[in-house]
């Protein structure tokens, strides 16, 4: 798409009037007037995290509501194991390793990819998964590897390029999946007895999979569900919209996000999705593994399979010491509970996946920090 300077002028209308001080501010005397019980919200959107700290809502929030942190930055769930495996398959003759910018300076248990690289293993930042698929056209005589990470927002593009690259008969192209979908974690931090009383859902994720997904959070769990846009007014609505919930003792699954999120989803996405994709168990840093919580390639599309089609050793995985990664993904700890924080662990030397990614929240602490 080609950007004039009209359709510029729209978008900062549109981040305009969801920024209107007037609008937030009316939004939180509301909110103290409504809410009069302890709650504590989790937003499992590293989107989320950063507006919520980029922006000071807490300051703007009443003493008894409580925001934490849960596990939804994609890079920083992957487990050390996933790094681990990538950073042995770069190692390979002849294999070029395709990434997202963030995963590639996440610690592994000796290394990282990027340290990988400097050593002479072919690791190349991508911005889509499709740049991939043209590294393999042009690098027949090699095989490459798409690490693919990401929830329900990111693991259609790559369905969607395993069906190109079947179309095109590419077959020297090949997917790590560390795709993960986000209601058992959801259901999975409820049953380990995290305090959480709500949930702030993911815009981008929910845009994808519809409003179903999060039924059983309302029905059974009995916790409200409010899917939320990424802007200031945004987050504040949803955090009322749920306040009101819980005071009102009705428990439910609604839109906040409602230019964007429809309660069907993406029909077209979801069809990709599930004719490449199957469900598996899962591992998450610092939740262990969670039943029916991953992607995996099907059968039908193995050859695309990483996994499948090379056969390497990966040395057992250990965590960084001393950090809290894991704890702070289940909401358990905050990045200020952590020894390393901004001292041994900052955004130019991580010791820990939470601090690489811009949508970390140990990153998001240091770059907003008082």
């Amino acid at each position: 798409m080609k950007w004039t300077e009209t359709s510029l002028n729209e978008i900062m209308k549109y981040i305009e009037e969801y920024r209107k001080r007037d609008l937030i501010l009316s939004v939180a005397e509301k909110l103290k007037k409504v809410s009069r019980k302890e709650i504590v919200l989790m937003e499992v959107c590293g989107g989320h995290t950063m507006a919520i700290h980029r922006f000071g809502l807490t300051s703007l929030l009443p003493a008894n509501i409580k925001l934490i942190s849960g596990p939804g930055c994609p890079v920083c769930v992957s487990s050390q194991h996933y790094i681990d495996q990538a950073m042995a398959y770069s190692r390979v003759e002849g294999m070029i390793i395709t990434t997202y910018g963030d995963l590639i300076r996440v610690p592994g248990s000796t290394t990282s990819l990027e340290k990988e690289r400097a050593n002479g293993s072919d690791v190349r930042i991508i911005y889509s998964v499709l740049d991939a698929l043209e590294i393999a056209k042009k690098n027949p005589a090699k095989n490459v590897i798409f690490l693919g990470i990401g929830f329900e927002t990111t693991a259609p593009a790559t369905a969607a390029a395993i069906l190109q690259a079947e179309k095109e008969s590419i077959g020297n192209f090949f997917v790590l999946s560390a795709h993960k979908i986000m209601p058992p974690v959801m259901k999975a931090l409820v049953s380990e007895g995290v305090k959480i009383d709500g949930f702030i859902a993911p815009g981008h994720v929910s845009a994808i999979t519809g409003t179903a997904i999060y039924n059983d959070l309302a029905d059974v769990c009995r916790l409200g569900v409010v899917v939320s846009g990424f802007e200031p007014a945004d987050m504040m609505q949803a955090i009322l919209m749920l306040a009101m919930q819980i005071e009102g003792g009705a428990p439910k699954v609604e839109i906040q996000y409602q230019r964007v999120v429809h309660r069907e989803g993406n029909k077209i996405a979801q069809k990709i999705l599930t004719d490449v994709f199957e469900l598996r168990d899962d591992q998450w840093r610092g939740l262990g593994v969670i039943p029916a919580s991953g992607l995996k390639i099907r059968e039908h599309f193995s050859t695309f399979d990483a996994e499948k089609n090379f056969d390497i050793e990966v040395p057992a995985s250990s965590e960084p010491k001393g950090c809290i990664c894991g704890k702070i993904l289940r909401g358990l700890k905050t990045p200020l509970d952590c020894g390393l924080f901004a001292k041994q662990c900052t955004p130019g030397d991580p010791v820990g996946a939470c601090m690489v990614s811009g949508e970390g929240t140990c990153a998001t602490y240091y770059k907003y920090r008082t």
